[in-house]
């Protein structure tokens, strides 16, 4: 199964910085420890990345395009329709650009749970729900126009639309023991966590 993988790089970072995208991990860019983990998942032919902004450093990665988004200003779910939009894989792994210590084993069990026939595979621990961690279809996408014009902006929202397969907590243990796939960046001591994690990590 040909998956896409879409890296949503929209966020304005105030908390961090204005391209919070671009502080360094371990003599990598943020963005770029993503997009590598993302590659490394089997199946994933391609990756996007949909962002306002332009990273030439990025370019190398094969395969690699950059979009603007379709709908500017409509936050996670404007860059969700833009890369489901532009993808031409019916099944894309969707991630944000803030999270460094994103798990190949747990994605790829996302991807062959998608593959039994769900719309939307998400991940969900208790009340926490990880929707820019998750595996969508397509036919989402008729969904999310409408959303989008009703002004309904939130991601969740979709939920409620379409067939999901929550991943729960005790499978994600399997993979992910200590939930480091979910750690995101947004503020300076988050980066600096992130950078002693990574001086210890075993992918």
């Amino acid at each position: 199964m040909d998956i896409g993988g879409i890296v949503l790089a929209g966020g304005k970072g105030e908390r961090l910085s204005e391209n919070k995208e671009l502080e360094i991990i371990n003599r990598r860019t943020l963005i770029e420890q993503v997009i590598s983990r993302v590659c490394l998942v089997d199946g994933v032919v391609s990756v996007m990345v949909v962002s306002d902004r332009n990273y030439p450093h990025i370019a190398h990665y094969p395969s690699l395009k950059m979009k603007r988004d379709i709908y500017p200003g409509k936050g996670p779910l404007g860059g969700v329709y833009t890369g489901l939009k532009e993808s031409e894989s019916f099944y894309n792994l969707v991630v944000a650009c803030d999270m460094p210590f994103l798990n190949q084993e747990l994605l790829e069990y996302l991807v062959k749970e998608a593959g039994t026939g769900y719309d939307l595979v998400v991940p969900r621990m208790g009340d926490l729900i990880e929707p820019l961690h998750a595996v969508y279809s397509k036919d989402c996408l008729h969904h999310i126009d409408n959303m989008l014009d009703e002004g309904d902006l939130s991601v969740r929202g979709l939920f409620a639309r379409v067939n999901v397969r929550y991943v729960e907590a005790e499978e994600i243990e399997r993979f992910d023991p200590g939930y480091l796939s979910f750690f995101n960046v947004n503020t300076r001591a988050e980066l600096l966590k992130a950078r002693e994690i990574e001086q210890g990590w075993v992918s």
